[in-house]
């Protein structure tokens, strides 16, 4: 007998796919191999910054978001009592679990998940932390990241959001991007960021305009405490609370 019944239509399928805009790079196993040598995430000094300000210590639980290969999140485990490293590299979590096996006392959880998938368990979290993630999600994407983070986060808890984030206007961009282009590639492919890369990030990627993302930020239930532009006009840092 045909089955005439019509097929249930997906509830999900108007999401995003964030596996398929985790980057290129981030899923290629030779690149993440490479990736401690060409980035330095400054970690030391955010957990000391985060420190200082009264935000990061003993008892406090802490997401990462995008953590990639766990600079961060392993450097914030000294502080922390809780640390879960978010990422949805199978290749990055595969590098940050080779980084655990070598350090087994570290109170790092590492979740295959993203902005949009994340489930938080557990006592919300004091402090989301998020370094040059965001800006693989479409802006309408981005809003609905924040708005999950908001929510994962206790009343006064903090975002520390680092990112690619264009503080210029639209008419600046040739000069603007060209200049950091020069100012930054690096001719060596295992140590730095190449032209070539730096330029796919701003075609093929989603960072925004700074005037953009300030209210995202402020729509998801955010108070921006401090919002630091490099000289370039192209990277962002912010420090913000729940309110």
């Amino acid at each position: 007998m045909r089955n005439d019944r019509p097929v249930a239509a997906d509830p999900d399928s108007w999401k995003l796919d964030e596996l398929a805009h985790a980057g290129r790079e981030n899923l290629d196993a030779r690149h993440v191999g490479r990736y401690d040598a060409k980035m330095d995430a400054e970690a030391a000094a955010e957990v000391g910054m985060l420190e200082r300000a009264g935000l990061l210590g003993p008892g406090c639980t802490l997401v990462d978001i995008g953590a990639g290969s766990g600079q961060f999140a392993l450097a914030a485990a000294g502080v922390c009592g809780r640390v879960v490293a978010v990422d949805v590299s199978p290749a990055m979590l595969e590098r940050l679990a080779e980084k655990l096996d070598r350090d087994a006392l570290a109170p790092v959880e590492p979740v295959r998940a993203g902005f949009l998938s994340y489930s938080h368990s557990g006592e919300p979290a004091d402090v989301a932390y998020s370094r040059y993630a965001l800006h693989h999600l479409p802006d309408f994407w981005k809003a609905l990241a924040l708005d999950r983070i908001a929510a994962l986060l206790r009343p006064g808890g903090v975002l520390r959001l680092w990112d690619v984030a264009y503080s210029f206007e639209p008419s600046e961009a040739e000069r603007r991007i060209e200049a950091w282009l020069e100012q930054t590639s690096s001719a060596d492919v295992e140590h730095g960021w190449t032209r070539a890369e730096l330029a796919e990030h701003v075609r093929d990627e989603h960072s925004t305009f700074t005037w953009l993302l300030e209210p995202m930020i402020e729509r998801a239930g955010f108070e921006i405490l401090d919002a630091d532009y490099d000289a370039s006009a192209v990277d962002a840092r912010y420090l913000c609370r729940k309110t």
